[in-house]
């Protein structure tokens, strides 16, 4: 086992800073551009971006991630030890209300400013 693990981590770790030195990096405008399909481009690609929408996304993807960690749990009741499973979940539950809480009581999710 120690072997296995042994060779894993110095084959990701070589990989990893092959990766790092092997790139030729070369920018030049034209590969920088944005592409519109043979047009010139009509204005900047880079638009400014709402951090309030950036945040909706990672709270759909917390709460989206809590409920597929959530979904076995009915099944704890097979287990030996279910109360162990059942105070875990509790615990992420709790856990993940108060940051909402949290969040909410700061203005976060409010969209007019």
């Amino acid at each position: 086992m120690f072997l296995y693990v042994s060779i894993a981590t110095a084959l990701s770790i070589t990989l990893i800073l092959l990766g790092f030195w092997l790139p030729i990096i070369n920018p030049d405008p034209e590969k920088l551009s944005p592409y519109e399909c043979g047009f010139d481009p009509l204005g900047s690609a880079r638009l400014p971006f709402s951090m309030r929408f950036f945040l909706v996304a990672i709270l759909f993807l917390l709460f989206d991630l809590e409920i597929a960690l959530l979904l076995p749990t009915p099944w704890a009741a097979q287990l030996i030890f279910p109360l162990t499973t059942v105070f875990w979940a509790t615990l992420i539950l709790i856990l993940l209300t108060l940051g909402l809480i949290y969040e909410w009581q700061q203005g976060g999710l409010e969209w007019a400013e």
